[in-house]
């Protein structure tokens, strides 16, 4: 078994998160860790036993370095991604792959020039309760799909945004939408036809930022069926996730990390063994307050998937263009949001 030597660009929280993801796989090894502050290069690395580095172009020279995984402030993606291609390095973005469409283009370009693999770091893709849920829709299970929704009722302190990059247009791109709802919205994008017309509301109502702590919209897929979604940082004490699909013979609600709802007009012999497998056990809700509660399983699980596609040379499960569609949605809910703002009429 090949072992595939790994960079991480990015030392921060989720830079962490890659190398305790990375410890999991027997067919990786972490070999450099770069970060603009030398000190949290260097602490990260020594974990593992690998180099730091605060120039990626540097560390992007090292051979021994197969691919590389993107941890820096979202708005900072493109730059090092580009650079990994040019130097015949695959990368694994973090969520969001960018921060708008023109930039992600560049991102996904770049790399098909030079021949290697850009993928998306969206871990629920990878997390099995949703493989189900997939499978419901493509089988036709719901009937008449009429809606789809999700609702991420999260939290943040005031200290998470504070002298920080997130929330900001140029290092977030967006807020609650586009770092925390973006991973809803991606099983969205994964279950349901493309967006064609949305409306939507964004506000900045508990937290001094940029962009928005609450947002709420709806839209219409393609072949009719609606869609809502909410989206927040300013609801305390932050509660879990939740997407629903529903239609003329089924509904389907997943709640966090269980299922709520499992129900068909046409009961199929594996469905009792679905609820009973993905009970709600607990009312532990990850990082819906506080994002040192990720746990790197799920991401263990992207970068698992993206190795197998490397090695066997079969469609990873979210090459570029897939992981751009999530960038997409968001990007036409933030226009949706503009227009309801500039022509603020009142009842």
């Amino acid at each position: 078994m090949k072992t595939w030597g790994f960079g991480i660009i990015g030392a921060g929280l989720i830079g962490k998160v890659h190398a305790q993801a990375l410890r999991s796989l027997p067919n990786a090894k972490l070999v450099a860790v770069c970060d603009s502050v030398p000190g949290r290069a260097a602490a990260l690395a020594a974990e593992d036993g690998a180099k730091a580095y605060t120039d990626y172009e540097e560390m992007l020279a090292q051979p021994e370095i197969d691919v590389v995984t993107i941890a820096t402030p979202s708005g900072l993606h493109l730059e090092p991604t580009v650079a990994a291609a040019r130097a015949g390095k695959h990368v694994l973005s973090e969520k969001p792959m960018e921060i708008s469409l023109s930039r992600i283009d560049i991102m996904i370009e770049a790399h098909r020039k030079s021949g290697t693999r850009l993928g998306g770091i969206l871990p629920l893709r990878f997390a099995p309760i949703y493989d189900p849920l997939l499978e419901a829709v493509r089988e036709k299970r719901f009937g008449v799909i009429t809606c789809a929704s999700v609702h991420v009722p999260w939290w943040r302190s005031l200290e998470y945004y504070r002298g920080s990059w997130r929330g900001t247009r140029k290092m977030d791109g967006g807020g609650a939408i586009m770092n925390q709802t973006i991973h809803l919205i991606d099983l969205l994008c994964w279950a349901m036809p493309p967006v064609e017309d949305i409306q939507a509301y964004t506000a900045t109502l508990a937290h001094e930022i940029e962009t928005e702590d609450v947002a709420v919209a709806i839209c219409r897929f393609a072949g009719g069926a609606l869609g809502m979604i909410y989206g927040s940082t300013s609801s305390f004490p932050g509660q879990g996730t939740r997407i629903e699909i529903t239609g003329t013979q089924g509904t389907a609600i997943i709640y966090h990390n269980g299922i709520a709802l499992w129900s068909f007009e046409t009961e199929r012999p594996e469905d009792g063994d679905i609820r009973t497998r993905w009970a709600i056990q607990d009312e532990t809700t990850g990082a819906s307050s506080n994002p040192a509660d990720l746990l790197p399983s799920r991401h263990t699980s992207n970068f698992a998937a993206f190795l197998d596609a490397l090695e066997t040379g079969t469609p990873f499960r979210v090459e570029g263009a897939e992981a751009r569609k999530s960038v997409a949605f968001i990007e036409a809910l933030y226009e949706a949001a503009d227009r309801a703002a500039a022509k603020g009429r009142r009842i």
